[in-house]
């Protein structure tokens, strides 16, 4: 299992793989439906949610402007605090980082909070090569952990499975790992979870060492901040002796006072609750309190090449809410493993082509893994543009052009595969140039009408195989306006 799933086909032909699956699309259809309608009601509670999402969206957008600044002071803050600040330019280095500081411990395990940024370097895996066994103990995690399987929902990584699913992957697998299922284990909800929370029990009292992420990261006092529904997070935040926190260094906001607008957001927009239960704040190291030795990594990994893109950068403003993914048409039918990449859905097909670049196959097909339908953009708290940083990137592969990749300035090469495409707009742009050329194309079209196939050939048949082709009117909108208004003034 690999945190960023290199080696997957072109989202298309994964898509395809998944909408035939009908229990899975079952699973998604019931899961995003039951979240959305959920949050639509708890956001319809706040009757200024217009206003806090205009100023989560200026709050990032600050911060972004400003991030060198704020990171250092965030440095000062925890290292005042007693904890140790450490800088990750890729995964890498930040695996290895850890790894170290695991070593140092002297232990071979850890728990660890649900965490997006170690996913995305693939943690567990390094950490397994180092013969450290990491334990998720979040509730969906554990699933998709005991089952080898990956995650495949921001919020809910196992939204692909079923209770029945869930029940035989206990079964089989929790022995492996430590305390097995109890006999005669069911599929209902309150028995799964009593068999994961006697499973984990006895890893939260165990373990030395967690390692968690961070929603939010406060430069003004060095505060890390975890929320959550389960407890466990609590339990691996507070317990091990060593805490080690791996965050991308777009989670800093300035101020204490910055967390008001984001705890009001971000739960009603991803589990459709007033406030988070757990709520974890952070702030280095306190005798007698929580963990003795506290490190944080602070992770790149692509985000300061994503910074410097004008338009894509909004990207960073994602607070991990999921609710684009949950009222996107495409995620709902295909699923998050088609992404290829821990960040699925819309939020992943802007984010995953910048982190990772586009020269990959499956990256380079993450922008059109969507209709442009702007459903994302209307439900994001912070109010990132999805569509917008799409076409953006569809440009960028099919034209090529300036870039930034680890922090140089490169001249990407345009993608294979996209020369009809090419073709066909520059096609396009001569002819709406030429008005008379545009007219007379129009004129053809209509008078031959009858003739045009209902698929079209050769590349075309890929877009064709699962559209019908428009039809062509019988008199263009010029020729009508000429007949119908012939004495008033013609569009332009």
């Amino acid at each position: 299992m690999s945190g960023t799933f290199v080696g997957m086909p072109a989202f298309p032909e994964a898509a395809r793989e998944a909408v035939g699956d009908r229990t899975l699309r079952g699973n998604l259809r019931h899961a995003t439906h039951t979240i959305r309608a959920k949050r639509a009601k708890a956001v319809a509670e706040v009757s200024d949610w217009a206003e806090l999402r205009e100023a989560g969206k200026r709050i990032k957008d600050h911060t972004l402007r400003h991030l060198d600044d704020y990171l250092v002071q965030l440095e000062e803050a925890v290292t005042a605090a007693g904890g140790t600040v450490h800088w990750a330019a890729d995964a890498e280095e930040a695996n290895r980082i850890v790894a170290e500081l695991v070593k140092e411990t002297g232990e071979s395990e850890v728990v660890k909070v649900k965490s997006m940024a170690t996913q995305e370097i693939g943690l567990n895996e390094a950490l397994q090569t180092e013969g450290i066994r990491a334990y998720e103990t979040d509730l969906a995690e554990l699933i998709v952990q005991l089952g080898k399987d990956r995650p495949s929902h921001i919020l809910v990584p196992a939204i692909h499975r079923n209770r029945g699913e869930i029940r035989d992957v206990f079964r089989a697998e929790m022995g492996e790992w430590g305390r097995p299922a109890p006999e005669g284990l069911t599929d209902t909800p309150a028995e799964l979870a009593e068999a994961a929370r006697l499973h984990l029990r006895e890893k939260f009292l165990r373990a030395k060492v967690g390692i968690s992420g961070a929603n939010f990261m406060v430069a003004e006092t060095g505060t890390l901040v975890v929320v959550e529904s389960e407890g466990n997070g609590r339990m691996c935040l507070t317990l091990p002796e060593t805490l080690i926190s791996v965050v991308g260094i777009e989670k800093v906001l300035p101020t204490w006072r910055d967390l008001e607008v984001f705890l009001q957001t971000l739960p009603r927009s991803s589990t459709a609750e007033r406030m988070n239960p757990y709520t974890s704040m952070w702030t280095g190291t306190t005798d007698g309190d929580g963990p003795r030795v506290f490190h944080l990594v602070l992770l790149d990994n692509g985000r300061t090449d994503t910074l410097a893109d004008e338009v894509g950068r909004q990207a960073l403003r994602c607070i991990r809410c999921s609710a684009c993914l949950n009222v996107c048409p495409v995620y709902e039918r295909a699923g998050g493993h088609a992404y290829g990449s821990v960040y699925p859905g819309p939020i992943g097909a802007i984010l995953s082509p910048q982190l990772r670049g586009t020269r990959s196959e499956i990256d380079a097909s993450l922008p059109y893994a969507s209709s442009l339908c702007g459903a994302c953009y209307e439900v994001c708290p912070v109010a990132i543009d999805i569509p917008e940083v799409l076409v953006h990137l569809r440009e960028r592969v099919v034209e090529g052009g300036p870039a930034t990749r680890d922090g140089n300035k490169v001249v990407l090469k345009p993608a294979k595969g996209h020369a009809g495409e090419r073709a066909a707009m520059r096609a396009a742009r001569w002819a709406f140039a030429r008005p008379g050329a545009l007219r007379a194309g129009q004129r053809l079209a209509s008078r031959t009408r009858r003739f045009h196939p209902r698929a079209l050939p050769g590349p075309g048949r890929a877009w064709s195989a699962s559209r019908e082709l428009p039809a062509v009117p019988a008199e263009p909108f010029r020729d009508w306006w000429q007949r119908t208004r012939g004495s008033e003034e013609g569009p332009e």
